[in-house]
């Protein structure tokens, strides 16, 4: 499956965003609502620089939109976003589903942990 430039620079720009684990729980917070930037912020021991680091990474990916209200900076998700990162991913639906159960079972027994049947 071969994409376009810019698709493909889409793409990379949302699997990038997507790969911090602290990008990925702003979005989730978002799913609730419009935030402002310092509430976004509250429940992360990291800096507001920090925070407003991730928040640009994920509105040049296009996952979010940024908002001037008065003096505080307004957090909206944009979910049509992952629409190319979805697409992509569903490509890949034609593959037999993996059995969890059965390689967890593998892993145990290269492991030589015992499983609830041991």
């Amino acid at each position: 499956m071969s994409l376009p430039v810019n698709d493909a620079k889409t793409l990379d720009a949302v699997f990038m965003a997507l790969a911090d684990p602290t990008r990925r729980a702003i979005l989730s917070m978002l799913l609730e609502d419009d935030m402002a930037v310092t509430d976004v912020a509250d429940p992360f021991p990291i800096s507001l620089a920090a925070i407003s680091k991730h928040l640009s990474i994920l509105a040049e990916a296009g996952l979010i939109s940024q908002e001037k209200r008065g003096r505080v900076k307004w957090c909206k998700l944009e979910p049509d976003a992952m629409r190319a990162a979805s697409v992509w991913m569903q490509a890949f639906g034609q593959f037999e589903p993996l059995n969890l159960d059965a390689f967890e079972r593998f892993l145990a027994s290269e492991l030589g942990i015992p499983t609830d049947g041991d």
